[in-house]
């Protein structure tokens, strides 16, 4: 696994830097060696949030976590990801490295079973797509008190979607083939 570690308003220790190598490195045995850790920590108002994006093919795989102490924030984060990859055992032993999955469960054995959550869909809706700007996809989507709006860019022509992030900003996804 590669490891990019980046730190926004905040200079980064090399002993943080060897904990992170060490906490994300037993997520290697289950991810290929094409797989890339992105870690970043911000530094806002004497709290430290980290988080932690891990991709390899298709999968992405994200959690982040604010703490007084970047060390808390990370332990939080590797936690988070641990359970992100136990809940989607069955799904990821088809994508990845089968063995791998095994054995690391194997290591992480806990008394708890874990429940294997069916995606039924419940309820579809469609609706008509028509060319915005990104500007009017957001308008449109605080107007019906959504926290996401699917619509056809008018500026690339493909659908993207925007969504309304945490911190009272906005998000944009695109496509990318």
């Amino acid at each position: 696994m590669k490891y990019n570690i980046v730190g926004r308003k905040v200079n980064l220790r090399d002993n943080f830097k060897e904990r992170v190598y060490k906490k994300l490195g037993k997520f290697e045995k289950i991810f290929s060696e094409d797989a890339e850790a992105t870690v970043t920590v911000t530094l806002e108002k004497n709290r430290q949030t980290v988080e932690v994006t891990i991709r390899d093919n298709s999968m992405t795989y994200r959690a982040e976590s604010t703490a007084l102490e970047m060390n808390d924030a990370l332990d939080a984060v590797v936690d988070i990801l641990g359970g992100q990859i136990r809940k989607n055992k069955t799904k990821l032993s088809k994508k990845l490295r089968a063995e791998s999955i095994e054995q690391y469960f194997a290591e992480f054995k806990s008394d708890e079973e874990v429940v294997e959550d069916e995606y039924n869909v419940v309820r579809t809706k469609t609706f008509t797509v028509k060319p915005l700007s990104v500007e009017e996809a957001i308008l449109q989507m605080n107007m019906i008190g959504h926290e996401f709006f699917m619509f056809l860019n008018s500026s690339t022509n493909q659908i993207c979607v925007v969504y309304k992030r945490k911190n009272n900003t906005y998000g944009l996804l695109e496509p990318e083939y």
